[in-house]
């Protein structure tokens, strides 16, 4: 088992910048690939970034390519999106997920974070 605890959520204006972590207690951190996934209201949940476990493989949806970056660190057991250029369109709840990096690419994971809300206003 794995748990993930998101945090880092908030209200921003647009073009503005936030930090949004998942700290992973449990089972081995560095052996799952980790993924970043938002659901606005009214949709479904969508991929938006993923790392494979090794850090080597960086994937991201094309709606954020370029604005945001994944990253990990195995020594806190912690994943990092921050999120720059920020557009009311991005406004949505972000889970984190962890999972191999097939299923996480796919928009799926072994296991689910809580969420935190991010609101980019206009």
């Amino acid at each position: 088992q794995v748990q993930l605890v998101e945090s880092g959520g908030g209200l921003v204006q647009a073009g503005g910048s936030l930090r949004l972590s998942c700290a992973a207690s449990g089972r081995s951190f560095s052996s799952y690939a980790m993924g970043w996934f938002r659901q606005a209201p009214g949709k479904e949940r969508e991929f938006v970034a993923a790392i494979s476990w090794s850090g080597g493989r960086i994937y991201y949806a094309d709606s954020v390519k370029g604005r945001f970056t994944i990253s990990r660190d195995d020594a806190k057991d912690t994943v990092y999106l921050q999120m720059n250029s920020l557009k009311p369109e991005d406004t949505a709840v972000y889970y984190c997920g962890a999972g191999s990096t097939a299923q996480v690419v796919a928009g799926d994971s072994a296991y689910w974070g809580q969420g935190t809300q991010v609101t980019v206003s206009s």
